[in-house]
């Protein structure tokens, strides 16, 4: 493991195959453009960057500095937060906890970029988030298995949400069903190639996660055990980093070349994180052909 050691960036990694510590750089909107420059290609190396304290990022600030990673990308579905142009919110007491594997908004053929993630609540104990990197899954996979992935199309909808946590207490459950309804008011129906290109890098990764609902070509119980496997290779532990928040941190990961899990270990305790997400892409395959919407209604 070495540490990137450059003239304005130093990036500790955190494990031997994803995710880096950014230190001693404080974000907001007049950045200098070297220091953008290198978080760019920490990003394209570690896949995952964390900034410790960086409290003096409020929405404001947070939705500033995030533009100059490129074009902000609202949700299809879900409003953003009042009083803001981009902010997606999670608040756990209103039913948003996104603890299933996923990578964002993968049901749309415009796939988003990077998200920017800042603590706002922090449960005291609990509710950390976890990341994997989707290139080296796709590495680990015998050869047999990388040849059929290669040639997989995978059908992403968002009726596979954030939503699948049920509270116990009444409040919980309607919290929970709202948010339910709000995020599967449009249904998107998108055909992604399992391996996609990666825009920069040109490695190949894995394009899967909550919202891939089966295979193109394949029964449910055949797509089932398909994606079971594959799937197995992105959330193996030696694949993986998890990050315990403190209120004021910030998470930059790179969204086509990640999955990831927020842990939803906190029962009553109150989590709140605000994120931003900028850029956009169609993923391709190999053989140059490109994801495209299947239904919307």
């Amino acid at each position: 493991m070495t540490i990137n050691q450059t003239k304005a960036v130093r990036a500790v990694p955190v494990t031997g195959r994803i995710g880096a510590v950014i230190e001693e750089v404080q974000l907001h909107e007049n950045l200098d453009p070297t220091v953008l420059n290198e978080i760019r290609e920490a990003l394209h190396e570690h896949q995952v960057l964390f900034f410790k304290g960086q409290h003096h990022v409020d929405d404001a600030s947070q939705e500033a500095f995030a533009k100059l990673l490129g074009q902000p990308y609202n949700h299809p579905t879900v409003p953003v937060k009042q009083d803001t142009h981009y902010i997606f919110e999670l608040d756990s007491h209103k039913g948003a906890k996104a603890n299933h594997w996923h990578t964002d908004v993968t049901f749309v053929p415009q796939v988003p970029r990077y998200s920017i993630l800042r603590g706002v609540t922090i449960p005291e104990t609990g509710g950390d988030t976890v990341w994997a990197n989707t290139h080296t899954a796709y590495e680990d996979l015998p050869e047999g298995l990388k040849k059929l992935a290669d040639q997989l199309w995978g059908i992403h909808t968002n009726e596979y949400d954030y939503a699948q946590f049920k509270p116990r207490d009444k409040e919980g459950n309607e919290a929970t069903q709202h948010y339910r309804a709000v995020f599967e008011s449009t249904i998107y129906k998108t055909r992604h190639p399992v391996v996609h290109i990666h825009p920069e890098t040109k490695k190949k990764h894995l394009l899967l996660g909550g919202f891939a609902g089966r295979i193109d070509g394949y029964t449910t119980s055949e797509s089932e055990r398909l994606l079971s496997i594959f799937d197995s290779y992105v959330t193996r532990l030696e694949n993986t980093v998890r990050w315990k928040w403190s209120e004021g941190d910030i998470v930059i990961w790179d969204n086509l070349a990640t999955q990831h899990y927020a842990v939803a270990d906190y029962t009553d305790q109150h989590r709140i994180v605000r994120r931003v997400t900028v850029g956009s892409h169609v993923p391709v395959n190999e053989a140059g052909e490109a994801s495209s919407l299947l239904s919307k209604k």
